[in-house]
């Protein structure tokens, strides 16, 4: 059985795969459907694929306009065969070259100059102009000599640093396709009679009831109604061990069902599903700019200028000192060459890619690329109590049995009187005993005593539960040891609840917001990393000192409404801290919003949240940690590639315009593109570094 049910596994899983072959079809006709529509990164990735081709047929027809240069062979000591036309082969083919392998570049010049926006592009075009332009114009002049071969393996070392350019920024930005590929083409909708039909999942709308079959693809957000199974949802939030789904849990589109089949009734689709949200944000977040990145763009825009500059310094120079000709325009050629600022060009989208990809596959989706630049600056950490270092759910805390009873037995009876209760209390009770594997006794004739508790039937015995206004209704007295338990439950802030059987309190049970196991060593990291945390909750002073002082939060805002929280952000900036807001994104929003980082979480289905820069899909607190860490890892990796790009052309355009002549030291343009395409993939290599963070 086992075995059958494996292969019908593997088989559900091979359809999937087949699926896949069609889904850029169904992306064509559908456009951004469960937004997916990365404009952006399909043009990357068609011009990867026209530089590599471009690159390898014109290293191919380079190879006879080498062979073929007078200037090679007697370099090199040899020489081709003679025959009629010979000497045309390499103007020929250099000219073939330069129109097919330097007509992206052209092309993609037109655009600075139409915007005034000199860049890159032009630099490119500039160059290849002139080393093409003053080739052509030597077949005609005696005693010139044109240099083709230099010419076409600048256009080739050219089309393959874009190349691999575009390939680092692809794989850089894989996170959309991975995401692309999680959600399925087609759902298996449940029909009002039973029946099952097979639908495109952009057909899906909030209602319809959908089979989720083993191995499959939860095709849209939605809630089980029916069935139980592990569920796989490390690609949407990172965590890594499947997680158990039964009737009434959330699920997620784009997870993987485990062994268990599921009936699941649609709550958001298609655009408004988790992942389509998760989508947006990436793609937004690869699209925004930093600080450090406006800073690039300027340079680049800059260096256009100072080429220029050099250039024209170069002719005049070169030219006084040995007339025009040839190696004033190879010295010309070289310094345009040379000042392609490539490097400067990938030092920051390369870093903004990988961290954006890194945080993805981390649970943490960046909205905005500032926010998480500002993340290294922040001084002081703001955290929301309720739903952020606690999980927004009550749980049994401490327990205490009358006459040395069985504290379990106090706990499993406790919450099989309250199974018919939706109260928050009661789902705690009820929560605690599930995470012991409690067996509960059997009960009846269930009663809710209006803001008194509940009453319930077992064994022949009348069981209560409930607070000081049941024990008041019944007129009982408090035993001496329940006593002091209540004293030190309400001096913590915990909620108390007690089991009266047959007109006698036999245990009693202390009820808190639970603690998330990440708070505390999120909090002494962040302390460790040298910033102060606070806490914001709207409960009592007592509830939010006990819950401070169990965490080690020196500072905590109590009694504060939600409309206030942003107030308490502005006295601590005014204060002179750079100050990031942890909330929910919903009551917090104002405090979101002024904060110099907002970051949202708890919102692993909602994602869209407009007020904050960074979005947390898991609600775990140290991914704070991993936020400032990502940030201060960005950052210099960035100010490193700057650097490198920045010293390389102070280095490299002077040994471009020949102030090295005199000691014979000088430089071709071939070698110049030799020379920017290593400067490129040097900053290539160092960005992709940011991979090898364990955190």
């Amino acid at each position: 059985m086992k075995n059958h049910h494996h292969n019908h596994t593997q088989h559900e899983q091979h359809e999937r795969h087949k699926r896949h072959a069609h889904r850029k079809e169904a992306q064509k006709k559908h456009g951004a459907r469960q937004g997916g529509g990365d404009v952006h990164h399909a043009d990357h990735t068609g011009h990867e694929e026209m530089f590599r081709k471009r690159f390898w047929i014109s290293l191919v027809l380079s190879i006879p306009v080498v062979l073929f240069d007078p200037m090679i062979q007697r370099w090199a000591g040899f020489s081709m065969p003679a025959f009629p036309g010979s000497s045309w082969i390499s103007p020929l083919f250099g000219v073939i070259i330069f129109f097919y392998g330097g007509l992206p570049f052209l092309q993609m010049a037109l655009p600075e100059i139409k915007n005034r926006k000199p860049g890159m592009m032009l630099l490119i075009t500039l160059a290849i102009t002139v080393a093409f332009g003053y080739s052509l114009a030597a077949l005609f002049l005696p005693g010139q000599m044109g240099f083709f071969w230099e010419l076409v393996t600048l256009i080739d070392i050219m089309l393959l640093g874009h190349w691999i350019e575009m390939r680092s920024v692809r794989q850089a930005s894989g996170a959309l396709d991975e995401l692309a590929r999680l959600m399925p083409d087609t759902a298996e909708r449940i029909l009002e009679n039973g029946g099952v039909e097979e639908v495109p999942v952009i057909a899906l709308q909030d209602g319809d009831l959908v089979l989720v079959r083993p191995g499959g693809s939860v095709p849209a957000d939605g809630v089980v109604e029916e069935g139980e199974s592990h569920l796989t949802e490390a690609m949407i939030t990172g965590e890594s061990q499947p997680v158990w789904r039964r009737a009434g849990d959330a699920v997620i589109g784009g997870t993987i069902n485990g062994d268990g089949s599921l009936r699941v009734r649609v709550t958001a689709a298609g655009e408004q599903t988790a992942l389509a949200g998760i989508m947006r944000l990436v793609k937004q977040a690869r699209q925004s700019k930093s600080r450090t990145q406006v800073l690039a763009d300027k340079a680049a825009g800059l260096l256009f200028y100072v080429a220029l500059g050099a250039a024209a310094v170069t002719a005049v120079v070169w030219t006084v000192a040995v007339g025009f000709g040839h190696e004033v325009l190879a010295r010309v050629a070289t310094v345009l060459v040379i000042a392609c600022p490539h490097a400067l060009g990938l030092a920051v989208p390369l870093v903004v890619a990988i961290t954006t990809a890194m945080g993805a596959a981390n649970g943490i989706l960046v909205r905005d690329r500032l926010a998480l630049e500002k993340a290294r600056q922040i001084s002081t950490v703001v955290f929301d109590k309720t739903g952020t270092l606690t999980k927004g759910e009550f749980g049994v805390v401490k327990l205490v049995s009358v006459n040395n009873g069985s504290e379990d037995k106090v706990l499993a009876l406790a919450a099989a009187i309250e199974g018919d209760s939706e109260h928050t209390i009661a789902r705690g009770i009820r929560r605690s005993a599930e995470e012991k594997n409690l067996s509960l006794p059997s009960v009846n004739n269930f009663e809710a005593l209006k803001g008194r508790g509940v009453k319930a039937e077992s064994n022949g015995s009348t069981v209560y539960t409930g607070g000081p206004q049941l024990l008041a209704m019944l007129k009982l007295e408090l035993p001496g040891s329940l006593a002091k338990f209540q004293e030190e439950a309400e001096r913590g802030g915990h909620t108390v609840v007690y089991l009266v059987r047959d007109q006698q309190v036999i245990g009693g049970l202390a009820l808190t917001d639970v603690i998330r196991t990440e708070s505390r060593p999120a909090i002494r990291q962040l302390q460790e990393m040298g910033i102060e945390v606070a806490m914001l909750t709207g409960d009592s002073e007592t509830v939010a000192r006990s819950v401070a002082a169990e965490l080690g939060i020196d500072r905590y805002f109590a009694e504060v409404l939600p409309e206030h929280k942003d107030q308490k952000i502005a006295e601590l900036q005014k204060q002179g801290k750079n100050v990031a807001m942890v909330g929910d994104g919903v009551n917090d929003a104002p405090a979101l919003a002024r904060a110099d980082v907002g970051i949202a979480i708890g919102s692993g289905t909602d994602v869209a949240i407009e007020s904050a820069g960074i979005i947390l899909v898991k609600s775990n607190p140290l991914d704070i940690v991993k936020i400032m860490q990502l940030s201060r890892a960005s950052y210099r990796k960035m100010i490193q590639n700057l650097w490198w790009a920045a010293g390389y052309n102070i280095v490299a355009l002077p040994l471009a315009a020949g102030v090295l002549a005199p000691l014979g030291i000088i430089l071709s343009p071939a070698i110049g593109a030799v020379l920017m395409s290593l400067s490129t993939i040097i900053v290539a290599i160092n960005a992709q570094l940011l991979r090898r963070r364990s955190k």
